[in-house]
């Protein structure tokens, strides 16, 4: 079974997006995954096709409303065992420990939030688990949908050309990626470390080991303590 991602937004048209060139796009025209979209103004009743309401208590903007979206998710899950996911910036961050444990799976229900968020009580109802990409707000959940689903299908078995790729990167093994090099082997006056081009692999894994904990210790000492 391929993984399948659906998508619940008011902005449809957004997808695939990038995800439809280079290795993801021929992946998805394999059938290596799949991807559909709800329009979440399909599940409204009203003319005007409202999807959202004041915040309850007063405040600025508006919210987007719990039965609309219940009946979006409830449509899209049709007895599936997908997680449900909801893109928002006050979710836990996502990592690629939790990237790597939903491409092993049959896919996900991403909502796109909009507006001011999410009326709690959908959250909570439809147990959805709440992922956030960065410390920073974007006008939609759409992007950071896209930003997962970039995350997921790149390690999706067969997509990259060398499964070996997907290894030897940032956050694989705890650590940030060693720096890399290729031709030509002076470039503006700077030159490959010599030994890259040792042919010497130990050396060259072990210097790679020494890079990456380095880089590791300047840019994200958080990771280390872990």
């Amino acid at each position: 079974m391929s993984f399948r991602a659906t998508i619940l937004t008011l902005y449809p048209d957004m997808f695939p997006g990038h995800l439809g060139q280079s290795l993801s796009g021929r992946a998805l025209e394999r059938g290596q995954w799949a991807i559909d979209t709800l329009q979440i103004r399909d599940f409204t009743e009203d003319k005007h096709r409202t999807v959202d309401d004041t915040p309850a208590g007063g405040g600025a903007g508006m919210v987007l409303r719990a039965d609309i979206l219940a009946k979006a998710i409830d449509h899209a899950s049709d007895g599936n065992n997908r997680p449900r996911l909801l893109m928002s910036p006050r979710g836990k961050p996502l990592t690629q420990e939790r990237v790597r444990e939903l491409a092993a799976g049959p896919g996900a229900i991403i909502v796109c939030g909009r507006f001011e968020g999410v009326d709690q009580r959908v959250i909570d109802g439809r147990q959805l688990e709440e992922v956030s990409i960065g410390d920073y707000i974007l006008s939609g959940g759409e992007p950071a949908a896209l930003i997962l689903l970039d995350a997921i299908v790149r390690i999706l078995p067969g997509v990259m050309g060398n499964d070996l790729s997907g290894v030897h990167e940032s956050f694989e093994g705890g650590l940030l990626e060693h720096p890399h090099y290729t031709r030509p082997p002076v470039f503006e006056g700077q030159e490959i470390p010599a030994v890259l081009t040792s042919g010497h692999h130990g050396d060259i894994g072990k210097w790679r080991e020494a890079e990456a904990k380095r880089l590791t210790a300047e840019r994200r000492p958080d990771l280390l303590r872990k």
